[in-house]
């Protein structure tokens, strides 16, 4: 009976053809963060065909995605891994070889030969143990590597939001750039006509030259950014240099939808609470098979067969089995299930520490969205609406020789201010959106900053709904 069983475990065993990527994309097929894009561990002549079909349009967060999914480097290192498991799955399944051993002495001219064909028996009786235990370490990483395939995920839309961010900012600071050199050059001209002072004349200039440094500083952490991208979508050459990204970030939801319960959804789908919990029944398995064999961890048993001949060349045959077992004389495998223990404890130890951090990441994650949705739509509903409201009537005042142009400048930089706050909460919110799924279905989100290295109070910014506008003629000059 315990040889069937171990032959037919021996014979269902065998490595997955496809790596194990059927079953991680069943696990990740409803995840929010995947958006249904499939899981490959390798690129070929199809996902090649799609990566250059994506990136002939603008590359938009979800197209971003089934790039990184298809073509990035870290997708096949997952697999690697993956398959790896499946290996040792694999091999903890397979009968334990037999052992052939062969002498063959001589005492004059007596001749003996021995031989004897050992099996251990301790690994025959526990392969069935092993086998599951090995299936069970195999689960695990299977939920490891979806999970890493999630966290690739969740950093090329981090990396894709804060791309366009960057690349949005870039082309507003290219607007203040030029509304400050409007603005120092007519200051150099009323200075060169009297009409400003060295002083008031410098100021404009600095103005000017701050507006260039940050454009400067923008413009690298753009390169920063995409190049950051572009490593995790596993682009090289022209591919790395033509793909285009949009214009700017995609629209606020109108309303904060209700996510629900999201601790009891963290504890139920999170993939590395699962992974832990799997792990600790796997670690539970293999405490019960070293409690089993703790005094007597090995057995060998053997065919012998020994022959004899003489100097006569008379042949005499022995045949019988032999029995080895260790004696435990020394070590009675208290270490052994000591060991055994710890590891246990440990493990469920680690299932708490994940429970305990899984449930207030999504508290947290889920208050930083609801408080960046809040912050990003008080902008987009009432702050630049009123800024637009005040620029226009700034405008209207000034073609109507009520306000100098120095005043309309100001008020033209404080909306610049504004615009840019509107867009890091625009970024700060998506930021949000991936870590709240990945902290509900993946693992803990990566810490994700503050994007672009400056605050808004640092940065001149324009938006396209309040341009500069232009110095209309009014006859003449107007002495500030």
């Amino acid at each position: 009976m315990l040889m069937a069983a171990a032959l037919a475990l021996a014979g269902c065993a065998s490595v997955a053809p496809d790596g194990g990527n059927a079953d991680v994309q069943t696990l990740l097929a409803d995840n929010a963060l995947m958006g249904g894009a499939p899981v490959r561990r390798a690129p070929d002549d199809a996902s090649r065909q799609q990566i250059d079909a994506l990136l002939a349009a603008p590359l938009d967060a979800q197209a971003a995605v089934r790039i990184a999914l298809a073509n990035s480097p870290r997708m096949q290192q997952a697999f690697a891994t993956l398959q790896l498991s499946d290996a040792e799955r694999v091999q903890a399944s397979s009968l334990p070889n037999p052992v052939l051993a062969f002498s063959r002495l001589r005492e004059g001219s007596a001749l003996e030969i021995d031989r004897a064909l050992r099996l251990n028996v301790i690994n025959l009786i526990a392969l069935p143990w092993q086998a599951r235990w090995a299936g069970q370490r195999h689960e695990v990483a299977k939920l490891q590597a979806a999970q890493s395939v999630l966290v690739l995920a969740a950093d090329t839309r981090r990396a894709w939001v804060r791309a366009v961010a960057a690349q949005q900012t870039v082309a507003y600071l290219r607007d203040a750039r030029d509304a400050a050199d409007a603005g120092a050059e007519l200051a150099h001209r009323m200075a060169q006509v009297g009409n400003w002072s060295a002083l008031q004349r410098t100021r404009e200039q600095l103005l000017m030259a701050d507006a260039a440094a940050q454009l400067a500083r923008a413009e690298q952490a753009a390169i920063a950014s995409r190049e950051q991208l572009t490593r995790l979508l596993g682009l090289e050459g022209e591919q790395a240099m033509r793909y285009r990204l949009p214009d700017r970030l995609p629209d606020l939801p109108a309303t904060a939808p209700d996510s629900g319960d999201v601790q009891a959804l963290a504890l139920r789908d999170r993939l590395d609470v699962r992974s832990a919990q799997l792990q600790n029944a796997a670690t539970a398995d293999a405490l019960g098979l070293t409690r089993a064999t703790g005094l007597v961890n090995a057995m060998e048993l053997g065919a012998v067969r020994n022959s004899k001949f003489d100097p006569e060349r008379a042949r005499s045959t022995e045949r019988g089995f032999e029995l080895e077992l260790p004696i435990p004389l020394f070590d009675w495998g208290q270490a052994r299930n000591a060991r055994a223990q710890a590891l246990y404890l440990q493990s469920a130890a680690r299932v708490q520490d994940v429970g305990v951090r899984a449930t207030s990441e999504a508290r947290e994650s889920l208050a930083r969205w609801h408080s960046a949705w809040a912050v990003a739509r008080r902008y987009q509903d009432e702050v630049l609406p009123l800024r637009r409201q005040v620029n226009d009537e700034m405008v209207l005042r000034y073609n109507g020789m009520l306000v100098s142009v120095w005043e309309l400048l100001g008020e033209t930089r404080a909306s610049m201010l504004a615009v840019n706050a509107a867009i890091e909460a625009q970024r700060d919110f998506w930021l949000a959106d991936t870590d709240l799924q990945l902290a509900i279905t993946g693992s803990t989100p990566s810490p994700s900053g503050g994007g672009l290295g400056w605050g808004p109070a640092a940065v001149t910014m324009v938006t396209a709904q309040a341009p500069i506008p232009a110095f209309p003629q009014r006859g003449k000059e107007q002495q500030p």
